[in-house]
């Protein structure tokens, strides 16, 4: 892996079943983000919340 993919975003297959993805799909659309982006900021939220209730540490997130 050269130096730019270490230090740049992870790439990652998601499998969601379809209710999920259209869930995510109008959230997305509601707040003027890209279902990535929508998906990426849930993400964001959720890790902070982790790390917020003690149990998250700083365990290379």
């Amino acid at each position: 892996m050269d130096e730019k993919q270490e230090k740049g975003k992870k790439s990652v297959l998601l499998r969601l079943d379809s209710g999920m993805w259209n869930e995510i799909a109008a959230w997305a659309d509601d707040e003027f983000r890209s279902i990535n982006g929508q998906i990426e900021y849930l993400l964001n939220e959720a890790v902070k919340r982790h790390k917020k209730s003690g149990n998250g540490g700083d365990k290379n997130v």
